[in-house]
């Protein structure tokens, strides 16, 4: 389901897929529902792309978000936006001991859990993996994009 789920540069919170043509996609915010147009020049990435930095090598952000959901009891995380630096890096040290401390900054790790509140929240499985039909789909029109 990550691959449908987007972050766009500049715009906070999370996206859904909707639709897709050559010149822009049309997602729907999971945090309010409105529909926007999204055009190719502006930058989009989705969450089965991201990965953290580890100390041997990056891990899949789908993996972090089932340590997380395993140490939260499925629940949302408590920390927020004006949670120290500390109780963060002190959080992710009990999620993912092995995160590379010279990489991964407090605004990641923010960034991280406000993500895995709004996958929860909204109730996305993020740990069902993706159709084969689905992966072709995201391919075939990163290709198409690729070639405007």
């Amino acid at each position: 389901m990550l691959t449908k789920i987007l972050s766009i540069t500049g715009r906070p919170g999370l996206y859904k897929l909707i639709s897709t043509n050559q010149n822009m996609n049309i997602v729907e915010s999971l945090i309010d529902g409105k529909r926007i147009p999204v055009y190719m020049h502006e930058k989009i990435v989705a969450l089965s792309d991201v990965s953290m930095y580890t100390n041997d090598g990056d891990i899949p952000l789908k993996e972090v978000f089932k340590k997380i959901k395993e140490k939260e009891n499925s629940k949302p995380v408590l920390l927020n936006s004006k949670s120290s630096s500390k109780e963060l890096f002190s959080f992710l040290i009990e999620v993912l001991p092995e995160y590379n401390k010279e990489s991964v900054y407090a605004s990641d790790v923010k960034k991280l859990i406000s993500w895995y509140n709004i996958l929860i929240e909204k109730g996305i499985d993020f740990e069902t993996e993706e159709s084969k039909t689905e992966e072709n789909e995201l391919e075939e029109h990163a290709e198409n994009e690729s070639e405007l």
